[in-house]
């Protein structure tokens, strides 16, 4: 019997004949996979603001499920008090985290499906609430293998790939989107060396990227974050592969700490550095990276994390942003579903946001 690996388990899931949110507990991985139903508005903000859902993507889709369980469960058939309910419950969500724009992004959708359905039964606009994030969640399986789709003509059969963090199927609904060249490339019986960086503190690379990647059969080497430099100076690799939690208007991008800094060495060496997303990841209202705001967690994640004892001494100050912003002149191109946006990037990505507003919309009854 074929042993079910991590790919085979749906990272965000809607059991909706028991009202729970379904996730793979990615903070018990690799040494334990875990499926966790979440009832509660409590719990599942929980399950985000503690990364036990992560990646933009997911936190997207988990956002949808999560404010159409808050809907299915207000008592009200009155629209005036059911929408102040849920726009209380949407603002509740929408501070799990601050950085990844999926976040909101999701919440807002799902909101303007209340909105714009005033006089219809509250019974009838929590049916609709659900269609919308089955969609949400439909469209991200679709936006992810066309990113992999379009990120694989960057890259050759054999070549050596670097990726930081986790922006694969374990951060989205399938695929992933730094992973999904890869994925894809292995559909179509290619293979690639893949350098993942461990992604310190919480070890998303170490973790979920080596995982994910040896259980698609790919040729996976762990290397400490630090060790970038001397993979790319021995020829090693072709090409870089990140993922990205918001991409401001300049291009300027946004993803996990140590990101800029991959950046700044594959410049040095010549390597493109290649930035995966859907446009929902997009912000055309944020000018500049500078203006995204920066998620701080806890010290203990350096000090204490996976370490028997504590291995910093006590009283040491502690800076531990989750995310750093890569400025746009070392981004080689960003690879969406509509294509790839290239420098100028003020040009570039209005054209991705005209394309993807040009697409066809979802029906709304």
């Amino acid at each position: 019997m074929e042993q079910k690996t991590i790919l085979k388990y749906e990272t965000v899931a809607l059991d909706d004949d028991n009202s729970a949110l379904v996730i793979l507990d990615q903070t018990a991985l690799p040494n334990d996979i875990q499926l966790l139903h979440l009832t509660t508005q409590k719990e599942i903000w929980n399950a985000i603001h503690t990364l036990q859902v992560r990646g933009a993507p997911a936190i997207g889709v988990a956002a949808g499920f999560g404010i159409y369980l808050a809907a299915k469960q207000l008592q009200t058939d009155q629209y005036s008090l059911f929408l102040s309910r849920f726009q209380q419950a949407k603002a509740d969500l929408d501070s799990a985290r601050p950085t990844a724009v999926n976040l909101s992004w999701a919440l807002n959708r799902m909101e303007r499906v209340v909105t714009e359905n005033t006089q219809r039964p509250v019974e009838e606009i929590v049916s609709l609430l659900y269609r919308e994030c089955m969609a949400i969640k439909d469209e991200d399986v679709q936006m992810c293998r066309r990113i992999g789709e379009i990120g694989l003509t960057l890259i050759r059969d054999g070549d050596g790939i670097l990726t930081h963090c986790n922006a694969g199927q374990l951060a989205t609904s399938r695929y992933g989107t730094a992973l999904a060249p890869i994925h894809v490339g292995r559909e179509r019986g290619m293979n690639f060396r893949v350098f993942t960086d461990e992604t310190r503190p919480l070890l998303q690379g170490a973790r979920l990227s080596a995982f994910e990647l040896m259980a698609d059969g790919v040729d996976t080497t762990l290397i400490c974050d630090n060790m970038a430099s001397q993979v790319m100076k021995n020829g090693w690799v072709q090409a870089v592969f990140v993922g990205c939690d918001r991409v401001a208007a300049n291009g300027d991008v946004c993803n996990k700490i140590g990101t800029s800094g991959v950046a700044v060495l594959a410049k040095y060496y010549g390597i493109p550095f290649y930035v995966c997303g859907p446009t929902t990841t997009i912000d055309m209202q944020t000018a500049r990276g500078e203006d995204i705001p920066i998620e701080q967690r806890p010290e203990e994640e350096v000090t204490e994390r996976w370490y028997q004892k504590r291995m910093a001494p006590e009283g040491v100050h502690v800076y531990n942003p989750a995310f750093d912003v890569t400025p746009n002149e070392l981004v080689t191109a960003i690879v969406t579903e509509c294509g790839i946006a290239r420098p100028p990037y003020t040009e570039s990505l209005k054209r991705i946001e005209t394309l993807r507003a040009n697409l066809s919309h979802p029906q709304r009854g």
